[in-house]
């Protein structure tokens, strides 16, 4: 009888122990769980109408390339090439909005240039010694007429020779992951200056973010001291919401054309850019017009607004041991321009919760890439979270303690 009784008094120690145990050892903390898939992509099929020859690209930007034609192999660019020169003066001398920068003298050997270069039958901007051009003006120089002798001209100014600056512009093409592009001169009149259409996309998006460029590029003209009122040779400006960017032709290499234009989607200001090298024909700069037109009105038609996230919908799940789950919803809405085949990526990166939560307390951030473009919203607790009680906790006894 005494063991017995010592047993039970053993026993119910074990069990007096095992319930302290229980009672005091930390209970898991809340665990947030993502509930929107990792990878979608947007349904459909993109269809446009890509140039039979040459290369192509098609671009929203801010949000994704739409596709490319004709591979990746690199080709004469003609007077793309000077996309390349403005960024690297805009980047030695960078230009407010309405500055007209630093003013430079025309030296003999500018003329001179100028003189070979009209000989060759180049594009030229006349230029005589000791006129005076501002910064702005000469970019309008480079970018409208596209004078092959500003581009020299401003080589020198900014590297101090050619040579020096031809090194810069491929130390920066490598930089903007421009990997199949080579330039030999800051013009586009050697064949030994070549690009993708691809490669060209990058530099295009990059530069309309530059508001001086952007601004110079959309001008029809621009008047000078002795060339007078200069053209832009962007024919189209203006047509199918084209607002630049830079043309390039020659008659052996085909007809070249980096584009960007103002559209709308849905009410949703967007703005397509584009490439298309190698264009032939008759006139091969107009055949570079016609596929960047037919390019604009197809992809406007393949973009559409999705709501990707809607104000108050559940981005995850707060999963908790002591009762039943709780939903984390967004603070706001994601809309954003899509396409068909755009993959959308979706994570959710939590806080570190404890064991009890607040009702709207922010739980984590649902981060969200549409394309290039990301987004982030907080998530917050659509109810509040209480500790555990003392009753679950004590129901975590291993199951043959809590049936003696």
């Amino acid at each position: 009888m005494r063991r017995f009784g010592a047993s039970v008094v053993i026993v119910a120690g074990v069990v007096i122990a095992m319930a302290a145990v229980q009672v005091f050892r930390p209970a898991p903390a809340v665990q947030v769980q993502a509930t929107m898939a990792s990878v979608t992509k947007v349904p459909g099929q993109l269809s446009l109408p890509w140039p039979s020859t040459g290369e192509a690209a098609l671009a929203v930007a801010g949000v994704g390339v739409l596709g490319s034609s004709g591979g990746n192999t690199p080709m004469p660019m003609a007077s793309l090439t000077k996309m390349m020169t403005a960024y690297l003066v805009l980047q030695a001398h960078p230009l407010a909005t309405g500055e007209n920068g630093p003013s430079l003298t025309v030296t003999p050997q500018d003329v001179v240039d100028y003189q070979q270069d009209k000989a060759r039958g180049d594009s030229v901007v006349q230029v005589a010694v000791g006129e005076v051009l501002t910064e702005r003006q000469l970019l309008e120089a480079l970018l409208l007429p596209s004078g092959d002798n500003i581009a020299t001209l401003l080589s020198r100014w900014v590297a101090g020779s050619q040579t020096a600056f031809v090194q810069e512009m491929n130390q920066s093409a490598s930089k903007l992951g421009m990997t199949h592009t080579h330039y030999a001169e800051p013009a586009g009149t050697s064949h030994a200056t070549v690009s993708t259409a691809l490669d060209q996309l990058k530099l295009a998006e990059t530069m309309m973010q530059n508001p001086v460029f952007s601004d110079i590029v959309a001008k029809p003209q621009a008047t000078f001291p002795l060339a007078g009122t200069q053209y832009n040779v962007n024919y189209v400006l203006g047509q199918d919401g084209i607002v630049g960017i830079k043309t390039g032709s020659t008659p052996h290499d085909g007809g070249n054309f980096a584009f960007a234009a103002k559209q709308t989607v849905q009410g949703h200001a967007v703005t397509l850019i584009g490439v298309v090298l190698g264009q032939g024909g008759v006139q091969p700069l107009q055949s570079a017009f016609s596929a960047a037109k037919n390019l604009l009105v197809a992809g406007q038609k393949n973009l559409h607004l999705l709501q990707v996230v809607r104000p108050g919908q559940a981005g995850a799940l707060l999963n908790v041991p002591w009762q039943s789950s709780v939903t984390a919803v967004g603070n706001r809405g994601v809309t954003v321009v899509t396409w068909p085949g755009l993959v959308v990526q979706s994570r959710v990166q939590p806080e570190v919760l404890g064991h009890q939560v607040k009702a709207g307390a922010l739980v984590g951030t649902l981060q969200l890439q549409v394309g290039s473009k990301k987004f982030q919203v907080p998530l917050q607790a659509s109810q509040g979270i209480q500790p555990p009680v003392l009753k679950w906790r004590l129901e975590r006894l291993p199951g043959f303690l809590r049936h003696l």
